[in-house]
Formats: C-alpha cells, structure tokens, sequence
C-alpha cells in the first residue's frame, strides 16, 4: 500500500507541476514527490525536518491547523511566514474520505502556483485542481481502508494482550489469522511489542502511525501504575495507597531477526515524537498544563503469538524503568534493565517504614545524595565528583540519611534496603 501512496502523490506533482507530500491527520509523513528544482529555498526548514524526521513538530502542526486545515473541504492556501520557518507558501489538499479528514497532501507554492484556482466561493477550481482533488479522494480511500484495517487489528491485539491464561491460545490464533488476511503475515515470524507511556487514547483507537515500517498493530491499552504509594503519609502508615493508572499504547512489531531489535527501537522513537505521546495533560487547575514525558520500553522478541502478552509486560516495565531513571531512556529494553527488571516484577507495596522520611519533598537533596552514594557502590570520592560537593559535605549528608533513617550505611543489609527503596521510589 505505500507504493501506492507515493504513486498517487507522484500523480498529484505531475498534474500540478510542483512537489508534493503526503502526511497522515498526525502529521507523520507518508510519502513525497521529488523535486526538480535546483532552488535550494524550495526546501524550507519545516519541510526538510519533515522528510529527514518522517514527521512534523507539534509548533509547526498547530500553525498550520490554525488556519483550518482539519476542518477544510477544498483546497486552502497558506502564505509564508519566515518566522516559522514556512519560506514557501503552501496549497493544502485535504484528504478526505466520507466527511472525515485522514491527511493532507501539501504542495509547495514556489511560484508559478499564485494564480491557481483553488475553487470555492470564488468560482470552479482549475481542471488541473480538480484532477488533484480527485487524487487526494482516492488517497483518502486507501487510508480509510487502512484505518479499518488498523482498528480491526487494534481489537484482536487488545484482546490477546489482556486475555487470561487458558484464552490465550484461542486469542492468538484470532490474532494470526487477522494479521494473515489483512497484512500476507507469515507464522513464525519474530515479532516484539513496544510499550509508550502515557498515551493519549481519547481521540483514536487505530494504529497511529501505520506507515512506520515494521508496525503491525497498536492499540491503548489501560495500565495500573507501579511503585509506592503517594505521599508521606502512605509511606509512613504501611498503607498501600492508590495506585496511579495510566494508558500506554501497546505496539506490535516485525523484526528481521529475533535477536536483532532495531525496527522496534526505530518505531519507539517515532511513536515518541507522536503528540498523542505523553498522554493527556493532566488537569491541575492551571492554565499551560502540559502532557507528562513519555518513555519507550521494548520487551524481548518471540515467534510464538502466545508468548506476546509476556512481551508486552516486558515492554511496559521497560517504559516505566525509562522514565524512572533517565540514564535508561527514553527507550530502555527489558533486558538493559538491569536491577529494574525485578524491581517493575514487585507488586506495588508501602515504603518501608525506615526510608519513609528521607521521601519527604523536604529532604529531597538528601535522598538524591544517598542514592548517588549507593550507585557510585560506597565510593566516597566519586559520589563527590558526581554531586560537585566536597567530600566533608557529603560525610555530613550521610550522616544525616543515617539518623533520619536509623540505618547504618556500613552494613550491607542496610545498604541494600535503602538502594532497592529509593530505586522503587522512582517508579
């Protein structure tokens, strides 16, 4: 089906003279026209990051939709704003299919395009107009298709990965067959999940990017968050608190090799730069609210469909390991997990009664002291280089852990409880 596409958009270039691209309603790019031009300001910036980045930044995304792009039936020209790296002027086609808006084809204006009649109000468009909206309908049909198709794999994925033990079989062979009738899927193929969390599931339930190479499905599913209970007093009173639940956005991917993850990482990165990546911004009373940073995990690779549901926990324990510990992101394999693998396995549990008080937000300083003293394996001098402090600062931080903990850091058992716990802290 990408051939396709870019056998539509090189249709659309040749009717219209100029180059063309096609991006989905996400602003991931699908497929694009070559350029003729020697002109080296035909590739403005915002293009160019397009086509090297496969994708749009949300700026550039909400520029362009506020002149109206998403809800625009026939053509609309936008004029250049240097300002925002738009050197060209733009004609966008809207993609459309059945009232609902899939893409836009994006033709840059370099010129001989001013006295193109777009149609409208003003009159019929030119022939050469309406032959390209032509094309942009049949595109839109192909990515409706693809949508259904995305939406049906969404479900038979969603119920495998969430499916009990003794309906797994049952689930995988549904999930096989789907994968067989709608993508040629050959069994036996090594396939891996890619966990991203959060995820912004309340505008669509389909495959977010279906042009990502090696992408077979996706689909939100709800996650039950990790780590220890919220606040001082959870920590304190042995409680197990709430537990914070978050969506994540399970994707199924096609690897070459079973030991050979690259198209999984390649799909994390994209799926990161999506702007449904992050989730939702969580409503804090506050203008500006912003979605929370978002992380990638990737479990191990399997040929056998029953095993996915064991992948997908991997991925997602991976995701939340990568935005716990930032050296790990913000795309972390399980198996780089290191410590992290059984510590996202541990049900969530009350932070022992000992560490409770070095989590309050007033002692964060000394929390992130003791943890670095801890990674750096007791090593005074290195933990003081990491901080920037000097080493009788750090000695005087530490004894204060001590007496705020009534734990003694020259016992190992000691040492080990307060490392696993402020490492469970983070998740």
């Amino acid at each position: 089906m990408r051939g396709d596409y870019q056998q539509l958009v090189d249709e659309i270039s040749a009717a219209l003279g100029a180059p063309a691209t096609l991006e989905d309603r996400d602003f991931g790019l699908i497929a694009f026209g070559a350029h003729e031009s020697e002109d080296d300001e035909v590739m403005d910036p915002v293009r160019t990051r397009s086509i090297l980045q496969r994708r749009s930044s949300a700026a550039v995304r909400a520029w362009f939709e506020a002149f109206g792009i998403a809800r625009a039936t026939s053509p609309l020209r936008i004029p250049p704003d240097p300002a925002a790296g738009v050197f060209k002027g733009r004609i966008c086609l809207p993609v459309r299919h059945r009232g609902v808006v899939h893409g836009y084809v994006w033709l840059l204006d370099d010129g001989h395009l001013t006295d193109l009649e777009l149609g409208g109000a003003s009159g019929p468009p030119d022939p050469r107009m309406a032959q390209a909206m032509e094309t942009a309908a049949r595109i839109g049909a192909l990515l409706a298709d693809e949508s259904r198709a995305g939406s049906e794999l969404a479900q038979v994925l969603r119920e495998l990965l969430t499916s009990r033990a003794a309906d797994r079989a049952a689930a995988a062979a549904a999930l096989r067959d789907a994968l067989r009738d709608t993508l040629r899927f050959t069994p036996g193929t090594p396939l891996t999940l890619v966990a991203v969390l959060p995820w912004d599931a309340a505008a669509t339930d389909t495959a977010p990017l279906p042009s990502l190479p090696g992408l077979l499905a996706a689909c939100p599913l709800p996650t039950a968050g990790g780590g220890r209970p919220d606040g001082p007093a959870g920590a304190g009173s042995g409680t197990a608190g709430t537990a914070r639940a978050e969506p994540a956005l399970a994707a199924l991917v096609r690897l070459r090799q079973t030991g050979s993850p690259t198209p999984a990482h390649t799909a994390a990165e994209h799926l990161l730069r999506s702007p449904r990546a992050g989730g939702a911004p969580t409503p804090t009373g506050r203008a500006g609210a912003r979605p929370s940073p978002a992380a990638a995990g990737i479990g191990l690779a399997t040929r056998e469909l029953t095993d996915l549901a064991t992948s997908w926990r991997q991925a997602l324990n991976a995701a939340r390991a990568a935005r716990a510990e930032p050296r790990l992101g913000p795309v972390a394999a399980w198996h780089a997990l290191g410590a992290y693998r059984m510590l996202t396995a541990l049900p969530a549990t009350p932070t022992d009664p000992a560490v409770g008080p070095l989590l309050a937000p007033a002692h964060a300083e000394l929390a992130r002291t003791a943890e670095a003293f801890l990674d750096c394996a007791g090593q005074a001098g290195r933990t003081a280089q990491q901080l920037g402090i000097h080493r009788q600062t750090l000695y005087y931080r530490l004894g204060r852990v001590e007496k705020l903990t009534g734990l003694d850091l020259d016992e190992g058992a000691d040492r080990l409880l307060l490392h696993m716990a402020l490492k469970a802290a983070r998740l």
